[in-house]
């Protein structure tokens, strides 16, 4: 059994991911692929140093992250250029992990933390979406003091992505993560008993 787990910045997705992870679960990490998939060496990133110039590698051969953001959040076209050399090899290794947990330890919910699910209209890879919310007004002040940021600056990040509501309205589960890590707890629990798993 597989859930997709997602969010909005800041609302909390690691917090419920571990939690479940502490119950029995098994954690596929779209952000550690997205990391792994660009390791020095590896043909992805030789692809991308190779449409976006030597530039965005440090001296040691790592991805410059800071360079190509500036190169790609400018410009959408750049963007989208970088998501066809990227997506692939992440949806791809996304797949093959899920496929060795479900076949490896079928008994456990194998749970799938993708940030942008529903933007890169992912949901059709899992059997249900859990979504991890808290109001948009939270959402801004966690995301200022977490990176420290100004309020237009945070506003500029949430409007990057799909509303919280309207993701909250997609889901097939939603855990509200606007109370005390004890209530979040106790949501996770009950989730965990209506999924039926011990």
């Amino acid at each position: 059994m597989n859930i997709g787990l997602t969010g909005g910045i800041a609302c909390g997705k690691s917090t419920v991911s571990q939690m479940l992870v502490s119950r029995g679960a098994l954690l596929v990490d779209a952000d550690q692929i997205a990391r792994d998939v660009v390791e020095p060496g590896s043909p992805v990133l030789e692809r991308v140093a190779a449409h976006f110039g030597q530039a965005v590698l440090q001296a040691d051969g790592a991805l410059n992250r800071k360079k190509l953001g500036e190169i790609v959040f400018k410009n959408p076209d750049a963007r989208k250029d970088l998501e066809s050399l990227l997506h692939p090899p992440i949806r791809a290794r996304m797949r093959e992990q899920m496929e060795t947990a479900e076949r490896e330890q079928p008994q456990r919910l194998v749970v799938v933390d993708v940030p942008l699910l529903y933007e890169s209209g992912l949901q059709s890879m899992f059997q249900e979406v859990l979504v991890v919310y808290v109001p948009r007004h939270v959402q801004i002040e966690r995301l200022m003091e977490r990176d420290g940021i100004s309020e237009s600056a945070a506003l500029d990040r949430l409007n990057a992505q799909m509303s919280i509501e309207d993701k909250r309205t997609l889901a097939d589960y939603v855990i509200d993560n606007s109370g005390t890590k004890e209530q979040t707890s106790l949501l996770i629990d009950q989730f965990w008993l209506r999924k039926g798993l011990s």
